[in-house]
């Protein structure tokens, strides 16, 4: 699997101008990556709805304790590294969730690096611009959000593949499980990997050394299914996440899902004599939107492929990379399910596709640069422009969110029914991160949520609408805060 020094492929690489020093190209990969996360980190003027929960949710472990955690969040194992490292070190939980994410970034650089350096030692350097630059995973820096974890554990757990399928060993296959089980603590998808890398096996399953080697590399998944169908049996399951996740992989239930979508799409956009269509339609436009937003968030890195000769590259991944290109496969059939059970997909769920051809696309920038000399360093000028616009923004910041929280504190009390359209206001003024599930536009047409005293709405609403629902309620707009985008908030109140 790892004939490597025959690869046509690589002999033009390892001909490639760079610098082949050992540690060079890692300390670069480091301090670039913590560089540009702290650029990141000091341009946000506000964090993510998700960090605000997990933040809330450390909050209260580190109050009431790790079980008040699992009362609010049905899987809070990033919150409780978070309260852990507020217990021991003493840091704010927010110092501590950004050095977290920091290192897991730089982290998940590294390996990214190893992993291409380990077949090219010419190609580190490019290794290193290509994932500090790529958009996907590099626009996410500034936020707080799990996946930093789950990228760094994932990532590990195929570098040690590759070594396993090299060497095989017992601890080694240990290594590879423990790292997906901690992969998996920050996202649950993260269990892909099992049979990613089993997938990669299968051309061994002729001979009985092959079988052997397979018990040996899932010693550890076949006794946590053990463990699982025990406590099944015993009528307790792991959590309402392992059981939600359960049930979107069940085959009739995704089939039934997919049927209603199919109807919907028939009885909307088709004429009756294409509706038989509809599976095929929404199969293919599915795929293809995935498929599109992958090819957009590799950004500039797209264009060595499109000279038909880097192709090469393509089929050396899957020859050479194997591991990593099972994972792309069956991560891709992972998010097509989410799309289906979820009905959306966003580029942080997206993301982990791009991760897994970093050294794909390092292979066919070094080949698109030497051969086409005079535009490397074109290339690297826009990889580096790149790089400083994944982690800056231009927009202005949401600092009305701080004044709007900060006239919450000053003029309510915590005991006071208040209603958040979004509840990172409620953060910002010590208030939690309450959770209601309730839009602001079923708010103002009546449906739901009424009751508050006061009710803080970010988005802007119909004027009329607003009149209208302002004289139901015997309300007015008692403040408004805006930032220098115009962006809104209205403060509700009698």
């Amino acid at each position: 699997m790892m004939r490597i020094l025959s690869s046509p492929l690589w002999a033009s690489v390892r001909n490639a101008r760079g610098m082949s020093g050992d540690a060079g190209p890692l300390v670069a990969t480091v301090l670039g990556s913590l560089l540009l996360s702290m650029l990141a980190f000091s341009s946000a003027t506000i964090i993510g709805r998700d960090a605000a929960l997990y933040l809330d949710v450390a909050r209260q472990a580190v109050e009431a304790g790790p079980s008040a955690a699992f009362q609010v969040f049905d899987w809070p194992w990033f919150s409780l590294l978070l309260a852990a490292t507020r217990v021991v070190f003493g840091l704010h939980l927010e110092a501590a969730a950004y050095g977290w994410c920091a290192a897991f970034m730089a982290g998940t650089s590294v390996l990214l690096v190893l992993v291409t350096r380990r077949f090219s030692p010419m190609s580190a350097y490019w290794a290193c611009l290509v994932a500090l630059s790529i958009p996907a995973f590099n626009q996410f820096r500034g936020d707080i959000i799990r996946e930093h974890g789950s990228w760094f554990f994932s990532l590990l757990a195929l570098c040690l593949a590759l070594r396993w399928f090299e060497r095989g060993g017992w601890w080694r296959a240990a290594a590879i499980q423990t790292s997906i089980a901690l992969a998996a603590l920050f996202r649950l998808e993260a269990v892909i990997l099992v049979p990613a890398l089993a997938l990669c096996m299968l051309g061994e399953l002729k001979a009985r050394q092959g079988w052997n080697r397979l018990l040996q590399l899932n010693a550890l998944p076949l006794a946590g299914i053990i463990a699982l169908g025990s406590a099944l049996l015993a009528g307790s399951l792991a959590g309402p996440r392992v059981a939600t996740f359960l049930a979107m992989i069940e085959p009739q239930q995704l089939f039934l899902q997919f049927e209603s979508m199919a109807n919907q799409l028939a009885a909307a956009i088709l004429p009756d004599h294409a509706k038989v269509y509809a599976p095929r339609i929404l199969f293919f436009g599915l795929s293809l939107t995935l498929l599109t937003k992958f090819i957009a968030l590799n950004g500039p890195l797209c264009l060595p492929l499109l000279e038909r000769a880097n192709w090469l590259a393509v089929r050396e991944y899957w020859r050479l990379l194997r591991p990593f290109a099972c994972t792309w496969l069956l991560y891709l059939c992972v998010l097509l399910v989410f799309f289906v059970q979820l009905r959306f997909i966003n580029s942080r769920y997206a993301s982990f596709l791009n991760l897994l051809v970093v050294p794909l696309l390092t292979m066919a920038l070094v080949m698109f640069c030497r051969k086409h000399a005079r535009w490397s360093r074109l290339m690297v000028l826009v990889l580096l422009v790149q790089m400083i616009a994944n982690v800056v923004s231009i927009k202005p910041g949401k600092t009305h969110y701080h004044e709007a929280a900060a006239w919450v504190a000053a003029n309510t009390r915590p005991d006071e029914p208040v209603y958040y359209e979004d509840a990172r206001i409620a953060y910002y003024a010590g208030r939690g991160y309450p959770r209601t599930g309730v839009t602001g536009e079923r708010v103002i047409t009546g449906q739901e949520a009424q009751g508050y005293r006061y009710y803080l709405f970010t988005h802007k609403p119909n004027n009329e609408t607003l009149q209208l629902w302002l004289s139901a309620q015997q309300k007015h707009v008692v403040r408004r805060f805006e930032n220098h985008e115009g962006d809104t908030i209205l403060v509700i109140g009698p």
